[in-house]
This record gives C-alpha cells, sequence and structure tokens, in this order.
C-alpha cells in the first residue's frame, strides 16, 4: 500500500523530512477495524510529534491522527461495524498513523461519518471534535444541554482546529462565547462559527471584556500558549471559575493565587490519553463521534474545514506541515484522495 512516512526527524522544508513509501497491508486484530482510507487533516500533534530531534526509526513511521474511509475488514470481536461502512475516527498516537491508504484502529474509537460531510469534511472533525468535548463536558463541569446557561466562555484561538468546533459546542451548551482572533479573515470565521463576541489577542484582554460588559468569565479555554495567557486568565477568571488547558507549557506555572484564591478549577485534556493507556472507557471517543456526527447530520452543528489539498503524498503532506506551521491557518486543513 500507499503511504507518507518518515525515519529521520528534520525541519519540514527538506524532502526526506516527509516521504512516499510502499509498505504491507496490515491485518486486523481482534478490536481493529481495516479502513480504506480516503481523507486525512493535519493537526499541531502531526508537526509535534514530526519536529527536529536526533532519533532515526529503524522502520518508516507514519503519522495522522485524523481520518475518514471505507471499512475494508473487521476483527473478530468488533461488533457494530461491517465492511462498506464509511467511518471517521482520531485513532491512537501509539500505532500507525492515518497517512496510509489502510489503517488499523480500534472500532471503540471510530464512529460511522456523518452521511451529510464528504470525506474531506469529515476527516477534518474526529480530533478536534474529541477535545473539545471531552474538555468542556468531561474535565470540565459543564452539560451539553443547557450547562452554560447564563455563564460566560472565553475561547483563545477561536479561528483553530480546536476552536472552531468549541465555540460551537459551547453555544450548543447554552454559554455566551467570546473568542479571540487577529485577523479580518478570522475574527469572520469565529463570527461563523457562532462566537458571540471576538476580541484581539494582541491586545490586552481585559480591557476589551470590560468594554463588551464582562468584569470576568465564568470559564476559558486556552488553546493557544499556556504560558502566555497564565497570569491574564488567573485575573479574568471568575471566583470559582473554571480554565481549560490542551498546550503543554514551556516551563513551571503558578497554581497559587490568585488560582488559589478564586478556587479556580484547572482541567487538562489530552484526548489520546484514553486509547495510549487503553483506559476502561476508551469508548466513549466512538460514542462522542458518534453524537457529534448526529448533530452535524441534523444541522445542528457545522464542518470545520477550510481549504483542502489533493493527491494524499508526501509532497502535499510537507506543504500542509509548513501551513500549519505558519501559525496562520484557519479552520481545519485536510487531504483527500490516493
Amino acid at each position: 500500500m500507499k503511504a507518507v512516512a518518515l525515519t529521520r526527524y528534520l525541519p519540514i522544508d527538506d524532502p526526506a523530512s516527509l516521504v512516499d513509501v510502499e509498505l504491507e497491508t496490515p491485518s486486523p486484530d481482534a478490536h481493529d477495524l481495516l479502513v480504506r482510507v480516503e481523507a486525512v487533516s493535519v493537526n499541531p500533534v502531526d508537526a509535534k510529534v514530526r519536529a527536529p530531534k536526533p532519533q532515526i526509526e529503524a522502520q518508516p513511521k507514519v503519522l495522522g491522527y485524523d481520518a475518514a474511509g471505507v471499512v475494508e475488514a473487521v476483527g473478530d470481536a468488533v461488533t457494530g461495524f461491517n465492511p462498506g461502512d464509511a467511518v471517521y475516527y482520531a485513532g491512537d498516537v501509539t500505532r500507525p498513523g492515518s497517512n496510509a491508504q489502510f489503517q488499523l484502529v480500534d472500532a471503540r474509537l471510530a464512529a460511522r461519518k456523518p452521511a451529510t460531510l464528504d470525506f474531506a469534511e469529515a476527516a477534518a472533525l474526529p480530533l478536534t471534535a474529541i477535545t473539545a468535548w471531552e474538555l468542556l463536558f468531561e474535565r470540565m463541569p459543564y452539560a451539553i444541554d443547557g450547562g452554560g446557561n447564563g455563564k460566560s466562555l472565553l475561547v483563545i484561538a477561536g479561528a483553530g482546529g480546536v476552536g472552531s468546533i468549541a465555540i460551537q459546542l459551547a453555544k450548543l451548551a447554552g454559554f455566551t462565547v467570546i473568542a479571540t482572533a487577529s485577523r479580518a479573515e478570522t475574527v469572520a470565521w469565529c463570527r461563523q462559527m457562532g462566537a458571540d463576541h471576538v476580541v484581539d489577542h494582541r491586545q490586552p484582554l481585559a480591557p476589551q471584556l470590560q468594554a463588551l460588559g464582562f468584569g470576568h468569565v465564568d470559564a476559558a479555554l486556552n488553546l493557544a500558549d499556556t504560558d502566555r495567557y497564565w497570569d491574564a486568565l488567573g485575573e479574568l477568571l471568575a471566583p470559582q471559575g473554571h480554565v481549560g488547558l490542551i498546550v503543554e507549557p514551556s516551563g513551571a506555572l503558578k497554581i497559587g493565587d490568585p488560582y488559589k484564591a478564586k478556587c479556580i478549577g484547572i482541567h487538562w485534556e489530552m484526548m489520546f490519553a484514553r486509547p495510549r493507556f487503553r483506559t476502561a472507557d476508551m469508548g466513549e471517543q466512538g460514542r462522542i463521534l458518534a453524537r457529534v456526527a448526529a448533530l452535524v447530520d441534523a444541522g445542528t452543528l457545522r464542518g470545520t474545514l477550510h481549504n483542502t489539498l489533493s493527491p494524499i503524498n508526501a509532497a502535499q503532506l510537507r506543504e500542509a506541515h509548513r501551513r500549519l506551521e505558519s501559525g496562520r491557518t484557519i479552520g481545519k486543513l485536510s487531504l483527500a484522495g490516493w
């Protein structure tokens, strides 16, 4: 089968950073689906795993943590899926990734793709939707059905992949959503996703929020830079508020006052935790994706795909990584077709 892989960890402008390879088509174990991959999307984790380091892989390493495709075969223990089913999933960072014509994924991590989306649109959703859902509705103490009623939520990096779906889920839960963006096109995108207000993250946040009538916010999602906004969020969050985090800090964080004084809840989200540690509830990710698909097909949630490249090959994936590393992508970027 065709695949895109690496053996060395190099800058993305190096043609050897991602290369086209031929690999054996894998066979499913008991809980696996063998999926014929039709589309993939890129996420910051792809660039983070691929980032330059001295390590060398003895065998080609396939990246990719979002996919949509068609089930080719199922393992003996699989229920609920059959060959021919169209599925979508984010997979497992400890296993070979989706940048291949065929991939094995634990069936408990997958769901049938939204019927109203094509493969590229569907591939843009899984990792970010699971991240936002788990953070808002499992790590933080809110429910999707009215849990945000009467509350305000600040979403830092609202036009990013996670921000684009987090805005929508938060609105569905009843929050008043304030997103951050700094360019005309990203401001427009945040409003398109449903943000009630948009403020400029290049400027101090407190005066902008005060001008909108928010002395404090009840909750915040820092989806961009944990260190940069840490002190500001400590001041902006209301007593007994909550902050959700997804980006590893570069240094130690001071978690005393004002966080301690205000009893602010600090919540980490890593969507690969369940599959990586084989938690008893790892099947919850498949259920989340099934719920998201139903909401998309009902017209309650919208897709977050902004651009598509084709075909799926090393040159196009290097271009996708370059765009991702520029920090200027909007929503999600997918690749479709071999």
